[in-house]
């Protein structure tokens, strides 16, 4: 009998990009707190003549718990993020009993590349490199717990 091997994670995304609207934050049944906001990631190119081409891919990003609260608490339409986390695929039927599926990163660390000093209003570039409070670890970062099941509903 064949011996299975069992391979490394493979499922594994880093991202940076800019919100395209602000974060919208709900909490499951059960009060787990969900934060949902989309990315946008650029990418220049020559096309076939040699000329520059800018192209934009727009990414659904979810966090979950503490730092998806952290998340709806700093961060808003425009502001840089760096995403570390996983490709999730979501299948579902809407009310015409049409299927959709959608293809969204599951953050696990979402790192604030803008400062933002409330009192004076200004705003500076972080280095990419910022550790500290900007840093946000996942639930399964911290304890091994995971995202809750696709079986508790979630608000949106």
């Amino acid at each position: 009998m064949p011996q299975k091997i069992r391979l490394p994670q493979q499922n594994s995304v880093i991202l940076i990009g800019r919100l395209t609207r602000d974060p919208d934050l709900k909490y499951t049944q059960k009060g787990t707190a969900v934060c949902k906001f989309d990315i946008a990631i650029n990418h220049s190119y020559k096309d076939t003549t040699g000329e520059w081409k800018d192209e934009a891919s727009y990414v659904p990003v979810t966090v979950w718990s503490e730092s998806a609260v952290r998340c709806s608490e700093r961060i808003k339409k425009g502001s840089p993020v760096h995403i570390a986390g996983r490709l999730r695929s979501r299948s579902w039927e809407d009310k015409n009993q049409q299927k959709h599926t959608t293809l969204e990163v599951v953050a696990q660390r979402v790192q604030f590349l803008e400062i933002t000093t409330e009192a004076e209003g200004h705003v500076q570039e972080a280095p990419v490199s910022q550790t500290g409070p900007d840093k946000l670890d996942s639930p399964a970062d911290k304890s091994g717990a995971e995202e809750p099941s696709v079986d508790e509903e979630i608000p949106f």
